[in-house]
This record gives C-alpha cells, sequence and structure tokens, in this order.
C-alpha cells in the first residue's frame, strides 16, 4: 500500500500527523497528545505509517516545519516507523529520545494539563523495552532496554514527585516501575519508591486516583509476600481485592492468586465457591488438605500445580503449611482418642502418630515425628510439652490447639 502512495500525499499525511501534535501542545489537549504518543498499540499498517515508508526524508519535513520541536517530533516519527517494521529495539532507542525531550518541556509547564500524555510516555517506554529486549534475546544481544527503562523511568518519578499540582501522576509511573522491576527480578530496587511515596510530605495517598492505588497495593503486597510479612501482605491485598473494578476480573484474578496464599498462612480458608468464580481450582486440594490434615494431598497439589505456584512466586509459602496440616492431623488423632478412652486423650504416642503417617503414604521415623512435634509446639500450633523418654505428646487440657486468628506460622 506505501508503494502506491504519491508522494505528495506521504507529505501530506505526515504534515497532518505533526500539526495535530503541535496543535495539542499549544492548546494544552492533553487526552489528544496522549493519543497521538501511544505507539504499541497501532497497528502495523497506518495511514501514517504508510506515508513514513514512502516518504523517507519525513525527519527533514519535521524539523523544517516545527524546528522548535523537532528533538520530540523527529525521533517520534522514527519510532513510529521503526514499530510499523517491527525493529523494535531501534523504535524503542528512538521513542527514549523522544520521551527525553518530552519531559524537558513538561518539566517547563507549571500546570498539569500533560499528565495523560505524560502516563503514556510512561506506558510506551516499558512495552517498548519488553518489545525490543524481545528482539534482542531472539537475535542473541544483551537485552538491556527494560533496564534503561527503568532508570528513564526514574527521571519522570522526580520530575512529578515535587510540591504542586504534577505530584498526582507520581503513583502511575511507581507502578510502571514495579512491573519493570518484577518483571527484571531486581525487587530490591522497589524500596526506595515506596520509601519516597510513603514517607515523603507532599505525598497524601488518599488523593492519588483509585486505578493506581489499586495497582499499588498489589505490588506491594506482593513484596510483602516474598518478605513473608503476611500481616502486612494480607492488608495491603485485601485494599486492592476490595477497591478493585469488579468488571475486572482478570485482576481480580491476578490480586486472589497472591491473598490466598496468604490468608491460608494466616488460617483463614476460602471457599469452594470463590476458587471456582475465579478459576483458582489449583488451590482446592491444598484447602482440602488444611481440612483433612492430609499431607499427602498437600505434597501432590503441590507437585501438580509446581510450575503454576513457583511463576507467581508462592510456591515456598505454600509449602510452609505443612505444619498446619501436621496440626490438623495431630487434632484429628486427639478427637478420636478422646472417643475411644477419653481419659487418656491428651496423651498422644508417636507410634500412633507414625502410624497415622504410614497410611498416607508418608514414611518418617519416631525421631523425624518428634521433631516436627516439637516445631509445632515452638509455633504454639499446638499446647502442650514432650514426654521424651515415653515417646509420648501430652496435650494441654486448654485449648490445645489455638487458632491462628489472623497470625502467620
Amino acid at each position: 500500500m506505501a508503494a502506491y502512495l504519491s508522494m505528495g500525499e506521504a507529505h501530506r499525511r505526515i504534515g497532518d500527523y505533526l500539526a495535530r501534535v503541535s496543535r495539542a501542545i499549544s492548546s494544552s489537549d492533553g487526552t489528544a497528545l496522549a493519543s497521538l504518543l501511544a505507539v504499541s498499540s497501532a497497528p502495523a499498517s497506518t495511514p501514517l505509517t504508510d506515508a513514513l515508508a514512502a516518504f523517507p526524508d519525513f525527519p527533514r519535513l519535521a524539523g523544517d516545519r516545527f524546528p522548535n520541536l523537532s528533538d520530540f517530533l523527529v525521533p517520534l516519527l522514527r519510532t513510529i516507523h521503526s514499530h510499523s517494521l517491527q525493529r523494535y529495539a531501534d523504535a524503542y532507542s528512538s521513542f527514549e529520545k523522544a520521551a527525553s525531550a518530552f519531559l524537558q518541556e513538561f518539566r517547563n509547564w507549571e500546570s498539569p494539563w500533560a499528565m495523560e500524555a505524560m502516563h503514556t510516555v510512561a506506558l510506551e517506554i516499558r512495552l517498548l523495552a519488553e518489545k525490543a529486549d524481545r528482539e534482542l534475546t531472539t537475535s542473541g544481544k544483551n537485552p538491556d532496554k527494560l533496564q534503561a527503562a527503568g532508570s528513564f523511568l526514574m527521571k519522570v518519578f522526580g520530575a512529578l514527585a515535587v510540591k504542586g499540582p504534577k505530584r498526582i501522576g507520581a503513583l502511575y509511573v511507581t507502578c510502571q516501575l514495579f512491573k519493570i522491576y518484577f518483571r527484571l527480578g531486581t525487587v530490591n530496587l522497589c524500596r526506595s519508591v515506596i520509601r519516597s511515596i510513603e514517607t515523603a510530605r507532599n505525598f497524601d495517598f488518599e488523593d492519588f486516583p483509585v486505578k493506581d492505588k489499586v495497582t499499588y497495593m498489589y505490588y506491594t503486597g506482593r513484596l510483602e509476600v516474598f518478605n513473608e510479612n503476611f500481616l502486612v501482605a494480607d492488608q495491603k491485598l485485601t485494599y486492592a481485592l476490595v477497591h478493585c473494578n469488579p468488571q475486572s476480573e482478570s485482576n481480580l484474578r491476578r490480586i486472589l492468586k497472591f491473598l490466598i496464599p496468604v490468608k491460608l498462612s494466616l488460617g483463614v480458608l476460602p471457599k469452594r465457591i470463590l476458587l471456582e468464580k475465579h478459576n483458582l481450582l489449583e488451590y482446592a486440594d491444598v484447602v482440602t488438605s488444611l481440612k483433612r490434615g492430609d499431607l499427602r494431598l498437600l505434597r501432590q497439589a503441590l507437585d501438580r500445580h509446581e510450575d503454576q505456584f513457583l511463576k507467581s512466586g508462592v510456591y515456598l509459602v505454600l509449602e510452609k503449611l505443612e505444619l498446619q496440616v501436621y496440626q490438623r492431623l495431630i487434632k484429628k488423632i486427639h478427637i478420636i482418642q478422646r472417643q475411644k478412652e477419653p481419659a487418656k486423650a491428651h496423651q498422644i504416642k508417636l507410634d500412633v502418630v507414625v502410624k497415622a503417617l504410614k497410611w498416607l503414604e508418608i514414611d518418617m521415623d519416631v525421631d523425624e515425628v518428634e521433631c516436627i512435634m516439637a516445631c509445632l509446639i515452638y509455633k504454639n500450633l499446638i499446647k502442650g510439652y514432650f514426654a521424651h523418654k515415653s515417646k509420648v505428646l501430652v496435650l494441654s487440657k486448654q485449648d490445645p490447639f489455638p487458632k491462628l486468628n489472623g497470625k502467620p506460622v
């Protein structure tokens, strides 16, 4: 199609696009400007991309028409052209130049009229960097664009983290940084940004848009999961779930994927209807194993869904639920003994526990079981003491199995 486009028509289309960008800036129309900067979402072939292919001298055209905006417009056109040709590394490099020029202008504008456009720039630089890194990896080159995008977004964050109306856009950029750091596996870099948001006097968290607050709480909640701060993770992820758009099923599921392991660690078991509703049935057998005290079922569930749990980063969290399963098993043994021999219900021989585990096809000797019982007592999952010589677990007659009540093991 570009081959059949006349030079005159190509010239007109490019000029029209440049005029619309210039007009959006001069009229402070942030919404119009944002739509003109959305490169990665545009189809490969558009009237503009066809024109750029047919008129290779478009950099000179932009420079001659709008010399005061040439530092911004020339690399922007190069970005659009390279992206249409699927040369994503080139597209990213050009867009970073355009974004830097735009950031310089943005700093000089007193009002936040261009905030929507700046958010588009922040989003585009991340998306283009991801595409560029995939291209570089495929060609055997060093995928360094996403890291560069993170460095650029820190500059954007610095421009927003100031007193005045522009600070309202800082949380959106923070969330883009989180997405980059999580993808790169450099989540430790989140700390400095979190510290700026949560301790700086020029930020009031409640003033930020709800959508940004939900995303922020989701990522900081995930960080707390990795750090095993389950109480804080519960608060943050619950906030994200409660305030998330109820129509956004994918986001609800994304939040629950981390909130459910956190709740399980705190002794709160989700109902099966919730798992079915949000297509999270990989947790169904985990929940059942906790109810039954079935260690074999827990291990089978972890093995069956190992790839999913590892990819999400919750495998180790779920693996530590074994202690709760042991507690439930001992509680079941205690209930059975109380029915058969009430006077000695609080005395559980370790041999009985070994036999119960063997029935579940878990081979353990008495010494291993003794270690587990000692751990359960230490973690306050069982109240009692251990008679080492007689190999008997003596349970407290008052509340031998304390509830977690929202406290992590």
